[in-house]
């Protein structure tokens, strides 16, 4: 049984992403078009470095939330459309930045933004994509909607400040963690889908439902990102794995392990997170090390949790296809994993 199997709108099949993108696509066309229209610039490498981030693709999730939640809450306007934009633009910005901060260079399969263009280019483009998402955002005129999304711009910077002190840092613990993924990640999924209340005027305690089910459904996101970058279900999704681990990031799967493990294996974490100093071979013994003492297992178990507090979440708001849907991508996320 999946985590989504409290909300009961009707039959479903395998999870996935198709019942989501036929129920908002069509809203979903005149995101991306104001997406591409708002990333221009007559200054040449902003469209360019911004245009690399947008054609490496992605599911882009949290636009899609803001849209079906709006439609959930029953509303007809168009305002939800500028706003999906928004959020894009703000996640988009925090990837940009995000490489920078990690050195990385690739992004999706891609070479990254600032290994094309430097970290300098890259950095400021963030900065002109944030700048478009507030320019959206007092476009539609709603001061909750601004206070919404403004806050958890202050808090996604928090939590990259925060993964900053911690970064190879073993000695991390698992609260430090997750108030981390908690700031860097769930605040932007509960912000998206909290505004699509906001503008279909519902009441506070939707608005709070749907806030409560994108914080915990981003908890569970994340969760299983964390843990794949050690599976080999990311190399039948056509991504390497390791990826974390060549960078020295504490994730759920390590602080298990780590708190886990024996003091030789505490010396092996250090070295190789800490110091960075590390060997073929290196990363399979990590691996095998996370499930000698289960980490990913626990890692999906607590995905799990999260995933059903976000579809307890959606109980109160009206039934129907659209919270049969956001449902079902609660599974689609946890079940990733497998």
């Amino acid at each position: 049984m999946g985590v989504a199997a409290t909300v009961t709108d009707g039959p479903k099949g395998k999870p996935s992403l198709v019942d989501l993108t036929t129920l908002v696509g069509d809203d979903l066309q005149a995101v991306n078009a104001v997406i591409i229209a708002r990333m221009q610039s007559p200054v040449a490498m902003i469209p360019q470095l911004a245009g690399h981030v947008v054609a490496a693709g992605g599911k882009r999730l949290r636009p899609m939330l803001t849209l079906a939640s709006a439609q959930l809450c029953g509303y007809r306007g168009r305002r939800h459309i500028g706003l999906a934009a928004s959020v894009e633009f703000i996640h988009t910005a925090t990837l940009l930045h995000d490489d920078v901060v990690d050195d990385s260079e690739l992004r999706r399969g891609l070479a990254s933004a600032n290994a094309v263009w430097g970290n300098k280019a890259s950095v400021l483009v963030g900065d002109f994509l944030f700048s478009r998402a507030f320019e959206l955002m007092v476009e539609d005129g709603s001061l909750e909607v601004l206070r919404i999304l403004s806050r958890a711009s202050s808090v996604i910077a928090e939590g990259e400040v925060m993964q900053l002190m911690t970064a190879n840092d073993t000695g991390t613990d698992e609260a430090a963690y997750l108030d981390v993924i908690r700031a860097k990640t769930a605040e932007l999924f509960a912000a998206a889908c909290e505004i699509g209340a906001v503008v279909a005027d519902r009441p506070a305690a939707d608005a709070a439902a749907l806030q409560s089910y994108g914080s915990n459904f981003g908890m569970a996101f994340q969760l299983v990102d964390d843990l794949l970058d050690y599976s080999a279900r990311q190399i039948t999704l056509g991504k390497t794995i390791g990826d974390d681990f060549r960078e020295g990031k504490i994730t759920l799967p390590v602080v298990l392990a780590y708190q886990r493990g024996d003091e030789d294996e505490r010396r092996f974490w250090r070295r190789t997170l800490e110091d960075l100093d590390q060997a073929p071979g290196d990363l399979d013994h990590a691996m095998e090390l996370l499930k000698r003492h289960g980490a990913l297992a626990d890692t999906v178990a607590m995905a799990r949790h999260y995933g059903d507090l976000a579809v307890q979440a959606l109980a109160t708001l009206p039934a129907g296809a659209e919270r049969r849907i956001m449902a079902e991508l609660v599974d689609f996320c946890v079940e990733r994993a497998f």
